[in-house]
């Protein structure tokens, strides 16, 4: 771990990570090991090389699983003390921040604020040592975004199939979640999304 220290509940379940990841059936599957080692070889080759390497998660709305993985990229990065790496998000469509991802990100040891009156943006503080992540829905090509050589890592089925070209990337990956919303309404909709947020912080630490 690096010198910076995260909050207390947060590197909790940071230290965690490792047994969710190597219990998880999921995790194990032959493709997925094999999407893992191409990522992590972009990784590695970027702190090797000391040049920036730019990961770009998109998903369709933008608003919870792209999200979720820029977050803990940005917290493995301040973790490992790589600052080789930056983790960005987009969508194929700008919609909002949900939620659900929100109280899910408190609840694991985040801390969460309202940038600047703006109620679609928000700042998600992990230590006090390190900036917030700036969180917004917006498009994968947005501004804010990289412009090329990047990365585009695709965390949803249906982004994958409708933004089949993205010729500004490097290279383009699918690394696919099951989206939570599907417990939305439900008296489980709390316990799936701190889930989900756990198994995607527990890969993105593996990458590294």
């Amino acid at each position: 771990m690096s010198e910076i220290q995260i909050y207390p509940e947060l590197a909790k379940a940071v230290n965690g990570f490792r047994s969710t990841f190597q219990e998880s059936d999921f995790y194990s599957r032959p493709m997925r090991r094999i999407v893992r080692q191409e990522i992590s070889a972009g990784v590695s080759q970027a702190q090797q090389e000391e040049k920036v390497l730019a990961l770009n998660f998109i998903c369709t709305h933008n608003s919870r699983r792209s999200q979720i993985a820029q977050i803990w990229t940005t917290v493995a990065t301040a973790w490992h003390d790589n600052k080789f790496v930056t983790a960005y998000s987009g969508g194929t469509e700008v919609t909002a921040l949900h939620p659900n991802v929100i109280t899910a990100l408190s609840n694991l040891g985040f801390k969460v604020e309202g940038d600047g009156g703006d109620p679609g943006r928000y700042l998600v503080y992990f230590s006090d040592d390190y900036p917030p992540v700036k969180c917004w829905s917006k498009r994968y090509d947005d501004a804010n975004n990289p412009e090329e050589d990047f990365l585009a890592i695709m965390v949803c089925d249906d982004a994958d199939a409708n933004c089949p070209v993205i010729p500004t990337a490097r290279k383009r990956i699918a690394l696919r979640y099951i989206d939570p919303k599907f417990s939305d309404g439900t008296n489980k909709e709390m316990v799936t999304y701190i889930r989900t947020t756990r198994e995607i912080g527990s890969e993105v630490f593996s990458l590294f």
